[in-house]
């Protein structure tokens, strides 16, 4: 991982912090024993993958072409399941 800049852009940053914000907001309201304020934190949560989801469709998210994953290999053919 420490060729690739997974993780590293706006859109992660900005959709995991306020995921992390939900989540705590949640748990704190789960040991008050307030299942409103539970549920109210874990939307939070959800709207922190919606805004993250957003904001990479916007273009501040890592293009997929860039992930090691989806690179080529060269000449190489890709592996194929034998079967």
């Amino acid at each position: 991982m420490a060729g690739s800049s997974h993780g590293h852009t706006p859109a992660a940053w900005t959709g995991v912090i306020i995921a992390f914000i939900g989540f705590c907001a949640a748990g704190a309201f789960m040991v008050m024993a307030q299942p409103v304020g539970f549920w109210a934190g874990m939307g939070v949560v959800v709207l922190g993958g919606v805004v993250g989801a957003v904001m990479r469709s916007m273009g501040l998210g890592q293009p997929k072409s860039d992930h090691p994953v989806h690179a080529t290999t060269g000449d190489r053919e890709p592996a194929r399941a034998q079967g």
